[in-house]
């Protein structure tokens, strides 16, 4: 059976993974689930990441971050955009997360970027989720 929403799958099993305090979590590969992971990486919400070719898709092996006091370094991560109804925005309407202390994720003609870096270049494109 084909999957729907391959994105929201990957952000549930994060967040899924997060709550029962997983060290990682594997999900089907692909290169925007990379690209986001990427992202996620620099951003400093998850330790790392690795792609493990299996002769299929592959796999995507995201390893969780969590603080001192053992909580989950993302809060809550939405999907924003979905395949019923696809939000696009463009720079000049991209809104800060929690007024900055979290982060949106967009996909554009650049690559997949951050908020802040796409305001910065002055590029909009499809808004994927929200993190913080």
């Amino acid at each position: 059976m084909s999957m729907s929403d391959p994105i929201a799958d990957m952000l549930t099993r994060i967040r899924n993974a997060g709550k029962a305090k997983f060290n990682s979590v594997d999900v089907p590969g692909s290169k925007i689930k990379t690209e986001i992971a990427k992202v996620l990486k620099s951003e400093g919400y998850i330790r790392n990441y690795k792609f493990i070719k299996d002769g299929k898709q592959g796999i995507l092996r995201i390893y969780l971050r969590y603080t001192e006091d053992n909580q989950h370094a993302i809060l809550d991560i939405q999907r924003a955009s979905k395949p019923s109804r696809r939000v696009y925005v463009s720079a000049k309407e991209i809104k800060p997360v929690y007024n900055g202390l979290g982060i949106a994720i967009l996909s554009t003609s650049k690559g997949v970027l951050t908020d802040k870096k796409a305001r910065a270049i002055n590029v909009g494109g499809e808004l994927l989720c929200t993190v913080w």
